[in-house]
C-alpha cells in the first residue's frame, strides 16, 4: 500500500456535501485528486464546496438533484467525469419529535431521504460497479439508529435500516469488487447543531471523520470493512458487531408456554460465553430443533403467565406466526384481534378461536391503517393492551433486478406498518401506563442476506423503531422488544424447503412473544431476541475498545490504517455493550482530551531558573513502566481504603456494576514514580520523604483489569532551603490504544535537602496547584470513618511498598512513633467519602498537612462549590487536619451516584 493514499482517477459521489461531514468528505477526496459531485439541495452551498475544491486544484461539479432522484445524481458524474468508483450516501434530515406527537409526513420524510434516498443512489451506481468490477459505498447510520433515542423514531428507524442495507450490499457485492461499510460517526454540522450544544459540537469536526471513510473506500483500504459497522468522531473509531447469549433450547411440546419462557429468561439473557454470528448461517438451528426433542418436559413457572381481561392487536394474522401468537393469546384468557389482509385467513383464525371458547374479532385491511385495528379492538372490547406486529411481505429480488415498487411495497408493510400500529396504540398505552409491543425483525436484518436488500432494511429498522418505542415508553409502563424469529410460514415457503417448513412450526416461536407481551415481564424492554424451533436467545451490540487519535493534531487516512488492528480488535479486554445514545458516545467524549505533547526541543518542562543539576535531572529519561492488572487488583485497593462486604459494587466482581473507586486511579502510577530519580539531591534520604501534594485526573473510565504504561517525568524542583519540593507527573495509557487513563501529579517533600541554589517559588498549574480555601460556612456534609489497626499493612499491597507504613524502626528514622498511614491511603478514604455523598468526580487534588496512624479515625468535611466539592479531612482524636487545599470536581454535579465513572 502506498504511504500516501491517492484518489487520483476515480470519481466520488457525495450526497448531502453542501456542508458538515458531506462537506469534509468532498474536500478531502478532492485534495487527493479524485473528481467529485457535490449533491446538496441546496444550490449555492454545494457550490461554495465546489469552488473551494477547484481553488485547491481538484476537479468538481455540482449536483442539484434529491437523492431520491437516484438516477440523475449518478448522471452528473458520468456527464463529467464518465462514471463513478465511489458513493458516501450521506444525506439526511432530522425532523425531530416526541414518538406521540408524530406526524405522518414527519415520518415519512425521514424515510424518504435517509433510506429511499441510499436506495435511490445506490441502484444507479450498482450497474456501473458491477460492469468495472470496482465499487466503494459508504451507508450513513448514528448511534441513534444502532441504539435508539428518545424522540428519534423517525431517524432512529432510518439509520438502523442502513446497517442491514449495507450488510446485504456486501454479500450481493463481493464477487464484482464492491465493498460497502456503515458508519455511525457523530460531527458538527447544520443537522447536529440543532440538538447538540456548541461546547460539545466544537469536538466533533467533521476532518474526524473524513479520513476513516477515505480510507476503507479506497482500493488498498482495508478489506475487511466489507459489510461492518463502525462508530467514530472527536478522533475516535471503533468496530461494533453483534453479541448473542447461547439462549435456552426449550422442549417443542405442550410444556413449551410463556409460564416455562418466563421460569427460564435469566439463562436466555445470560451473556456467559456469548457467540459472534456473522450470517444467518452462523447458527445451526437444525441442531437446536434436534437437541429440543431429547429433552425433558419444561418446568412452569407460578403463578403462570395469562392474558385475563386484556386484549391483543395481532397483525399478519391470518396464517403462520400471526395465527400461532393469536391462538396462544387465545387460549390463555385474552381477546384478540385478528388482522390480516386476507379475509378468508383473519375469519378462519377467529372461528378457531371462538370454537374453543376464545374471544376474537376479525380486523381485514393493511397494517398501514393502524387507527382501524385499534377502533377494532376499542369496539369490541374497550380496550387494547397487547399489540404484535408481525404483518410482513416478501419481495425478494437481487439489487440488480430490484425494481422502486419491491422496495417500497416491503419498506410500507414491514414498517410504515409496524409504525402505523405503535402509534395507533401509543395513546391508549400511554393514558393508561400500560402496554406490551412485541414489533417482528428478522435474522435477515441482523446480518443481511442476499436478494433481500428491502427485507433486510425493513427489518433492521424496526429493531431503531423498537428500541427508541423502549425509551420513551419506559415512563408509562410501555415496554417494547422486537423478535427476531425464524419458522416455516406461507411467507417463508417461498424460500425454504419443505422439510424446514414442516419442522419449524410458528407455535416455537409464540411462547417467547407471549412472555415479553405479559404483565409478567416488568422490565425487559428494547431487547432483541432471536428463536427457532424451542431455542431463544437475546442479541445486542459489542463494541471494540477502538483507537482514540489525538485531537490536536491532523487525523489522515494513512492514521487510520496504521491503526486498523486495535480498531477492529475485540478480544483486547476493552471490548463493551453500549446500549444507550449516551454510553455509545462515551469513548468519543472521554477523547476529547487526548493530545498529543506540545513539540519542543527538550523537556516542556524546562525552566530557565534551574540550577543545572535540575535541568540534568529532568533530562534524565524514565523508562516506561508497565502496570498489569485484574479485577482481584480492583478488589484489592477498595478494600484497602475501607469498602466493606456490604459495598459488593466495589467488593464483589460478579457485581452488576463492578468498578474500581475512583482514586484507584493513584496506583498504577506507583512504581513509576518511584523509578524518577532523587538521589541526585544533597543529602537525599528516603527515610525523610515525605507525600506534600497529590494531583488525579481521570481521563477514561476505569476498566476494572487492562494493561497499561506509564509514563513518568520531573516537572518542577523548588529550593526550600531545609527541604526540597519534588512535583513529578506519571501519564497512564492504555497499553493496546494508547488512551491515557489517568494523569497524576505528585508533589514530594524530602526534608534535610535543599540549600542548592534552586528556585524557591512554583508555577501556577491549574487545578494541580489550585489553594482551594475551605467556604465560610458549616460543611454541606460531614462523614465519619474509623480507619484499622491494619489498613497501612492492607494498603500497602496495592503497590505503595515504602516501608516507612510498616516497619517500626523505618518509621523511627523518620521521626514517627509508629508506622504512619499512606497519604494516598486516606486520599482514597476521603475520596470514596465524596463519591458516596455527591456523586463521581473527575478529579481530585489535596495538600498533605499531617500524618494518618492507623487505627485513626477520619472525618471529611464537605462544601458543594457548583460542580466542585471542596473538603478538608481531620483525624478525629487529635483534631489534626491531615488533608487541605482539597478538591474534586464531580462528573455530574447534583446528580445521584452512579456506580461508574
Amino acid at each position: 500500500m502506498s504511504s500516501h493514499l491517492s484518489f487520483a482517477g476515480h470519481t466520488v459521489v457525495v450526497t448531502g456535501a453542501g456542508g458538515g461531514l458531506g462537506r469534509a468528505y468532498s474536500l478531502l477526496y478532492g485534495a487527493r485528486g479524485a473528481n467529485v459531485v457535490v449533491n446538496d439541495f441546496n444550490m449555492e452551498a454545494a457550490q461554495k464546496v465546489v469552488d473551494e475544491i477547484k481553488a485547491g486544484g481538484g476537479k468538481a461539479v455540482v449536483n442539484n438533484s434529491s437523492v431520491s432522484d437516484g438516477a440523475a445524481v449518478i448522471k452528473s458524474a458520468v456527464d463529467a467525469f464518465g462514471g463513478v468508483t465511489i458513493l458516501i450516501n450521506n444525506a439526511g434530515i432530522l425532523r425531530d419529535k416526541g414518538f406521540r406527537n408524530m406526524s405522518d409526513k414527519e415520518w415519512d420524510q425521514v424515510q424518504e431521504v435517509h433510506l429511499k434516498g441510499a436506495f435511490a443512489v445506490t441502484k444507479a451506481a450498482w450497474p456501473i460497479f458491477r460492469k468495472q468490477k470496482f465499487g466503494r459505498i459508504v451507508n450513513t447510520a448514528s448511534a441513534a439508529g444502532l441504539f435508539g433515542n428518545f424522540g428519534q423514531a423517525n431517524y432512529s428507524a432510518a439509520k438502523m435500516g442502513l446497517t442491514s442495507f449495507t450488510r446485504t450490499l456486501a454479500r450481493e457485492g463481493e464477487k464484482y469488487n464492491i465493498r460497502s461499510t456503515a458508519i455511525a460517526p457523530i460531527a458538527a454540522s447544520p443537522m447536529t447543531a440543532t440538538i447538540m450544544p456548541p461546547d460539545m459540537l466544537a469536538h466533533f469536526q467533521p476532518e474526524f471523520v473524513a479520513p476513516f471513510v477515505a480510507a476503507v473506500t479506497h482500493p488498498d483500504g482495508p478489506t475487511d470493512a466489507n459489510g461492518k459497522v463502525y462508530v467514530l468522531g472527536a478522533g475516535y473509531v471503533s468496530e461494533i458487531r453483534w453479541e448473542r447469549s447461547k439462549g435456552v433450547v426449550f422442549k417443542t411440546d405442550d410444556s413449551f408456554t410463556p409460564s416455562a419462557v418466563k421460569q427460564r429468561w435469566t439463562e436466555v439473557t445470560d451473556f456467559t460465553n456469548p457467540e459472534h454470528p456473522q450470517h444467518l448461517n452462523d447458527t445451526n438451528q437444525l441442531e437446536k430443533l434436534e437437541l429440543s426433542k431429547t429433552l425433558s418436559t419444561n418446568s412452569q413457572s407460578s403463578p403462570a403467565v395469562r392474558y385475563d381481561g386484556q386484549t391483543a392487536i395481532v397483525t399478519g394474522a391470518g396464517a403462520g406466526l400471526g395465527r400461532a401468537y393469536s391462538l396462544m393469546f387465545a387460549r390463555l384468557g385474552a381477546n384478540v384481534v385478528v388482522n390480516d389482509v386476507s379475509e378468508k385467513g383473519a375469519k378462519a383464525v377467529v372461528d378457531e378461536i371462538t370454537k374453543a371458547g376464545g374471544k376474537a374479532v376479525a380486523a381485514v385491511g393493511s397494517a398501514e391503517d393502524g387507527d382501524a385495528l385499534v377502533k377494532t379492538a376499542l369496539d369490541a372490547f374497550g380496550g387494547v393492551h397487547i399489540l404484535i406486529a408481525n404483518a410482513g411481505i416478501l419481495r425478494d429480488k437481487s439489487f440488480t433486478a430490484m425494481t422502486e415498487a419491491e422496495w417500497d411495497a416491503v419498506i410500507a408493510v414491514h414498517l410504515r406498518g409496524t409504525y402505523k400500529c405503535a402509534q395507533a396504540v401509543w395513546p391508549i398505552f400511554h393514558k393508561q401506563k400500560y402496554g406490551r409491543i412485541v414489533t417482528t425483525a428478522s435474522g435477515v436484518g441482523i446480518y443481511g442476506n442476499f436478494g433481500q436488500a428491502n427485507y433486510s432494511t425493513a427489518k433492521a429498522a424496526i429493531i431503531g423503531l423498537t428500541k427508541t418505542l423502549a425509551f420513551e415508553g419506559k415512563k408509562y409502563n410501555i415496554l417494547a422488544n422486537v423478535l427476531a424469529p425464524s419458522a416455516g410460514t406461507a411467507m417463508t415457503a417461498t424460500i425454504w424447503p419443505q422439510e424446514m417448513v414442516d419442522a419449524f412450526k410458528p407455535e416455537f416461536v409464540a411462547p417467547v412473544v407471549g412472555y415479553l407481551a405479559s404483565k409478567d415481564n416488568e422490565s425487559t424492554s428494547g431487547g432483541l431476541f432471536e428463536v427457532s424451533g424451542g431455542w431463544a436467545a437475546q442479541t445486542r451490540w459489542q463494541q471494540a475498545g477502538g483507537h482514540g487519535f489525538p485531537v490536536n493534531k491532523t487525523l489522515t487516512p494513512e492514521d487510520i490504517i496504521s491503526k486498523w488492528k486495535v480498531i477492529t480488535d475485540f478480544d483486547d479486554g476493552r471490548a463493551t455493550n453500549p446500549s444507550t445514545t449516551s454510553e455509545g458516545m462515551q469513548p468519543l467524549i472521554d477523547n476529547f482530551t487526548n493530545e498529543t505533547a506540545a513539540a519542543s526541543s527538550g523537556n516542556p518542562y524546562d525552566d530557565p531558573e534551574d540550577p543545572q543539576l535540575v535541568k540534568d535531572a529532568k533530562n534524565v529519561a524514565v523508562d516506561p513502566v508497565e502496570y498489569n492488572y485484574t479485577e482481584r487488583d480492583v478488589i484489592l485497593y477498595n478494600l484497602g481504603i475501607g469498602a466493606t462486604e456490604k459495598e459488593l459494587q466495589w467488593t464483589y466482581e460478579g457485581h452488576d456494576s463492578f468498578a474500581a473507586l475512583p482514586t484507584f486511579g493513584v496506583v498504577p502510577q506507583f512504581a513509576a514514580g518511584a523509578s524518577v530519580p532523587l538521589d541526585w539531591l544533597p543529602d537525599f534520604n528516603p527515610a525523610k520523604l515525605l507525600h506534600g501534594e497529590q494531583y488525579l485526573a481521570i481521563k477514561a473510565p476505569i476498566p476494572t483489569s487492562g494493561e497499561l504504561v506509564n509514563e513518568a517525568r520531573l516537572v518542577e524542583v523548588l529550593d526550600k532551603g531545609k527541604a526540597t519540593s519534588v512535583t513529578y507527573e506519571v501519564i497512564t495509557k492504555d497499553k493496546h490504544s494508547g488512551k491515557v487513563i489517568f494523569e497524576n501529579q505528585s508533589t514530594v517533600v524530602i526534608r534535610g535537602s535543599g540549600g542548592f541554589g534552586g528556585k524557591r517559588t512554583g508555577k501556577d498549574r491549574g487545578a494541580a496547584s489550585a489553594a482551594n480555601p475551605i467556604p465560610t460556612r458549616q460543611p454541606d456534609a460531614v462523614v465519619e470513618e474509623k480507619t484499622t489497626e491494619t489498613q497501612a499493612a492492607l494498603y500497602r499491597l496495592s503497590g505503595d511498598w515504602n516501608p516507612l507504613h510498616i516497619l517500626p524502626e523505618f518509621a523511627a528514622v523518620g521521626g514517627f512513633e509508629k508506622p504512619i498511614l499512606h497519604g494516598l491511603g486516606f486520599l482514597g478514604i476521603s475520596g470514596k467519602h465524596i463519591v458516596k455523598t455527591f456523586g463521581q468526580f473527575k478529579d481530585i487534588k489535596v495538600r498533605f498537612a499531617s500524618v494518618v496512624y492507623p487505627g485513626e479515625t477520619l472525618v471529611t468535611e464537605m462544601w458543594k462549590e457548583g460542580d466542585k466539592v471542596v473538603f478538608q479531612t481531620k483525624v478525629k482524636e487529635r483534631g489534626t487536619t491531615v488533608l487541605t487545599a482539597a478538591a474534586a470536581t464531580l462528573v455530574d454535579a447534583g446528580k445521584p451516584l452512579k456506580a461508574k465513572l
